[in-house]
């Protein structure tokens, strides 16, 4: 069945869809000896796709893989990194990092940690990744100071970033440490690094930043061992259901004003 070439090489494990599609751009894939063009469809059953030289093989698609990490701090959200810094990729068994095709699904700042998902599911990647979707995604953040009632009934309600309202949040305190706030936070948007940049607006900047979970996929489940600080574990079928599902809400899709 014809599929768009970029869906190809993220549904085979080569990219991301994004990726795939920087990959057209700068015309490192062939289809049927031609330099494909971004949108072009393709059958692999029957049609010959190349990335840079190489032919994929409807044979070389690999099996799924859905993974849970606990980002360290100083550790990049990405699959590699011109100054040789180390990535979520660096954190994974040997037989991983190479030839599986995972990459993480968004990301954390270099200086927050917790929940990410990896996957080399290019497909499902795209849809999440996208602006449209709103998972909810929860966060334990230390500020400095302490937020009045006002300030954080303004967060809740949402500020305005770049010239855009954020969605309406879940702000609460959990306790008050050194004359710091912590709070928890869930978000049902992913913009550039929103709780930062909405903390230092309101006058009290973020000093920590930690993810605890994605939708119901948490890095402490209530009754078993806590995922710690640089392993990673396979997401259970349950979790794996969720995503997906994610796919076929278009209740859950908005409309998008970029910024």
């Amino acid at each position: 069945m014809p599929e768009r070439v970029q869906k190809i090489l993220s549904q085979w494990g080569v990219a991301s869809r994004r990726q795939a599609e920087q990959m057209i751009l700068q015309g490192r894939v062939r289809l049927n000896g031609n330099v494909a063009q971004l949108g072009q469809k393709a059958d692999p059953e029957c049609d010959r796709v190349e990335v840079d030289g190489v032919v994929i093989q409807p044979t070389d698609r690999p099996v799924p893989i859905y993974l849970l990490l606990n980002k360290p701090v100083g550790v990049l959200s990405t699959c590699d990194d011109p100054w040789n810094r180390r990535t979520v990729l660096d954190l994974l068994p040997p037989d991983l990092r190479n030839g599986a095709g995972l990459h993480p699904v968004g990301r954390l700042d270099e200086d927050s940690t917790g929940a990410l998902l990896l996957t080399n599911d290019g497909s499902l990647t795209f849809y999440l990744t996208h602006p449209r979707h709103h998972i909810p995604k929860t966060y334990e953040v230390v500020v400095e100071g302490e937020p009045s009632a006002e300030t954080l009934q303004h967060w809740r309600q949402g500020v305005l970033l770049s010239s855009r309202k954020t969605l309406p949040a879940e702000v609460e305190v959990l306790r008050q440490v050194n004359g710091n706030t912590q709070l928890r936070i869930v978000l049902r948007e992913g913009r550039n690094r929103q709780i930062r940049r909405v903390a230092e607006q309101l006058g009290h900047p973020v000093i920590q930043l930690h993810r605890t979970a994605i939708g119901p996929i948490q890095l402490n489940p209530s009754g078993e061992r806590p995922l710690s600080s640089g392993n990673v574990r396979p997401l259970k079928d349950s979790e794996i259901r969720f995503l997906n599902a994610q796919i076929a809400l278009p209740s859950k899709r908005m409309p998008v004003n970029e910024e």
